[in-house]
């Protein structure tokens, strides 16, 4: 067969695998999970199509003579073992579930995912269960599930936990749920004595030959690196437009007084922190933003606190959606708590149940802000005050409207029934010092009856120091500014760019300073790597931006307004999955440092996704406006974009691979069909093209190479943002 024949056979089936996974993650969102994995990713048919691509890829690298290239033969040989691995694990591989309980009798059958049933060679048994709680909260640490093995006249104990598997005789167990009395659970049981085996060495193969592929003397890589853009470089041109961007103040604290009420220590979202950090959640989730009027956030919660009757009247409740401003009959965009009860009753009642989906959900979240500030000023939100708990040995915390329990001493049930009466009433006299005493008895009890489950004092300054130091709007729109001011300096002949580029230069290596600070003081207060959410990658992928600008300036001058841009909207994103800002517990199995490694190489790679498809979109813009006369400079871009592809893709691969190891490790499968697992994968094999220039002629030219980086970034946005928003799947806690 000749080569032609067999290139269009192998490229031409993957794209259109590439096809039928998009088209799959809609399907399921009309038709649910099952109906695509029985009907799509786990038939046959497609089984039949994974496997006719990868040999007739295998036909055509061996007729490329590609094994003359070691470490280039080598990544696409690693591939086809993945695929074999997968191959074996989908046909001999099971997967299901046991559910265990302390009192019942050894079990020795599973139930499979299909509710069929597979037996064990063996029986086991639940001995007990333990659930762990991070100290002084509710929040579960881990779930422990201690089991005992009978086989034949032999007899082992083990222990299933969140990332931490039992393995026996080739059977993997998982910790999967808990019965609700603690004397039951439910583990996830994995046998796939062969396919695991052989995908692990397809990944070990991959990451050597990637690394070898680097090494390497000769290759397109080296050759693109020596060009003569990279050792000149042009500044870059942006042209990129952006669009970013009462009455008498009620009474409240001052602001001294405001600060030291919310030095008080709050169980708070499953966790004990500083109440200044409750009262900034409160009012950027009431109002959008993290101050009112000029007032702080803690002059905001203590305002309506102390103040109740000023702050009803207050327009200050932010409201989606122009039909429910016109049922709250407001004007503007903010409501007042008054606006949300009439003759009638409350007006939102039968707005909550309404069949309008956008209106539902506008109605929810007008709702919800209702009832935060119902719970604030009826002190149920405030639970400030701790309580020793004999019988389960850990510390509960309760407001002063909370019925507290019938064995706590008279004095302690006076104090807490009582103090915060005795601060509102010195509040309403101005006595500032007394109101100051009484919070320092507070802060005392604190921590006199919760000794060893309160925040640390370093913790708690930590969490300070990082609540009054978020400027992460400010400098977002700062970044995009400068970085659209970049076209302004564009001319090599200027005599003060050198001066011009080092002052950038100098301003990004700030930002980025700032932006690690605040990614330590949020490891340090959550107690975990900050990789966990939306609001966290986007702000490690802004510190991403800064780092690869700042390393390929010396090269590229030209990355250097991007890397700014791209800042700055990377932070403008991460501002907005800071609406609603949290430091809480991780769950348990989003606590493995294989996670970590994960988002940290996807991200990396992300970045420079992000860069080619600006350097594509400059190139293009100027390919319209004149392509003889920027010739030069479109090459430069063309080269910065070659270049910058290698380093993407593996990062990615490498990045989805050690997913999958997490997955397999706290899961039981290392691949599931998740929207963001086949995205991933889309993205992957889309830009895989890229690097095929060789053989996909077309890709040659820098026209069709630069609007390729364009284009293809959408498969970027729909796998980090599209599958959170809208596709949905267990990537759930990943949403911005």
């Amino acid at each position: 067969m000749k080569n032609r024949v067999l290139r269009d056979l192998a490229f031409g089936l993957f794209a259109f695998i590439t096809f039928i996974l998009m088209i799959a993650t809609i399907v399921e969102k009309i038709k649910g999970s099952n109906f695509v994995q029985e009907y799509i990713y786990g038939s046959p048919w497609m089984v039949v199509l994974w496997g006719i691509a990868a040999h007739f890829a295998l036909f055509f690298i061996i007729k490329q003579k590609l094994y003359k290239r070691l470490a280039t033969f080598g990544i696409h040989v690693s591939f086809l073992i993945i695929m074999a691995g997968a191959f074996i694990t989908y046909k001999y591989g099971a997967q299901g579930r046991v559910h265990l309980r302390a009192d019942d009798a050894p079990i020795n059958k599973f139930l499979l995912a299909d509710d069929g049933e597979e037996y064990f060679p063996f029986s086991l048994k639940l001995k007990n269960f333990d659930l762990q709680y991070y100290n002084g909260t509710f929040a579960p640490m881990d779930y422990v599930s201690h089991i005992v093995i009978f086989d034949n006249d032999t007899t082992y104990e083990g222990a299933v936990s969140m990332n931490n598997i039992f393995k026996y005789r080739g059977y993997r167990f998982y910790q999967s749920g808990y019965d609700k009395d603690g004397k039951g659970a439910t583990l996830s049981v994995a046998h796939d004595p062969y396919g695991i085996a052989i995908t692990y060495t397809g990944y070990f193969c991959l990451f050597i030959s990637m690394l070898a592929f680097f090494l390497q003397r000769v290759s397109i890589f080296k050759k693109l690196l020596r060009h003569s853009a990279v050792q000149k470089g042009v500044l870059c041109i942006v042209a990129t437009a952006s669009a970013l961007f009462a009455s008498a103040t009620p009474r409240t604290l001052p602001q001294s007084v405001a600060e030291r009420f919310c030095d008080l220590r709050i169980y708070y979202n499953e966790r004990v922190c500083p109440l200044q950090t409750l009262a900034i959640d409160f009012t950027t989730k009431v109002y959008g933003k993290a101050s009112y009027n000029g007032l702080s956030a803690e002059q905001v919660l203590t305002g309506w606190f102390f103040f109740y009757d000023d702050w009803k009247n207050e327009p200050i409740i932010k409201i989606k959606g122009e039909q429910m401003r016109r049922i709250l009959g407001m004007e503007g965009s903010c409501a007042r708590l008054t606006d949300f009860i009439d003759h009638n009753g409350y007006k939102l009642e039968t707005t909550l149940s309404s069949v309008n989906a956008a209106l539902r959900r506008d109605a929810e979240s007008a709702n919800e802000k209702f009832n935060l500030i119902s719970m604030l000023c009826t002190g149920s939100l405030l639970k400030i005050y701790p309580l020793a708990d004999v019988e389960h040995g850990d510390i509960r915390w309760y407001s002063f409207s909370d019925k507290l329990p019938h064995n706590v001493p008279y004095e302690q049930w006076l104090f807490i029934s009582n103090s915060m009466n005795l601060v509102a009433e010195q509040i309403a006299k101005k006595d500032w010092a007394r109101v100051g005493r009484l919070l320092d008895k507070i802060d005392k009890y604190q921590q006199r009856e919760a000794a060893g489950f309160v925040l640390g004092e370093a913790l708690f300054k930590a969490e300070k120091i990082y609540n009054a130091t978020n400027y992460n709007r400010l400098l977002a729109i700062l970044c995009v500014t400068i970085g659209l001011m970049c076209s302004l300096f564009n001319s090599r002949k200027n005599r003060h760019r050198r001066v011009f580029q080092k002052v950038l230069q100098t301003g990004l290596f700030f930002v980025g300073v700032y932006i690690v600070t605040r990614i330590v003081l949020r490891g340090v207060i959550g107690g975990y790597l900050p990789l966990s959410n939306g609001f966290e990658t986007m702000q490690f992928m802004a510190l991403c931006c800064i780092i690869l600008t700042l390393l390929s300036g010396k090269y590229f001058s030209l990355s250097l307004p991007f890397g700014y841009l791209l800042c700055g909207l990377t932070m403008l994103v991460a501002v907005m999955g800071e609406s609603t800002p949290k430091i809480t517990h991780l769950m348990p199995v989003l606590q493995s440092p294989l996670l970590s490694i994960h988002v940290v190489v996807i991200m990396l790679a992300y970045t420079f996704f992000a860069f080619m498809m600006l350097n594509g979109l400059k190139a293009l813009i100027m390919y319209l406006k004149n392509s003889k006369k920027y010739n030069d400079e479109i090459e430069n871009l063309t080269v910065a974009n070659r270049i910058m592809l290698y380093p993407a893709l593996f990062l990615l691969t490498i990045g989805i691979f050690v997913g999958a190891v997490w997955a397999n490790v706290s899961w039981g499968r290392y691949w599931g069909w998740d929207p963001k697992e086949v995205w991933a994968l889309v993205t992957m094999l889309v830009y895989s093209a890229a690097l095929h220039s060789q053989s996909l002629r077309w890709l040659k030219s820098p026209l069709v190479f630069n609007s390729y980086c364009v284009v293809a970034f959408v498969t970027v946005i729909i796998t980090y943002f599209g599958v959170n928003l809208i596709l949905g799947g267990m990537h759930g806690y990943a949403k911005v």
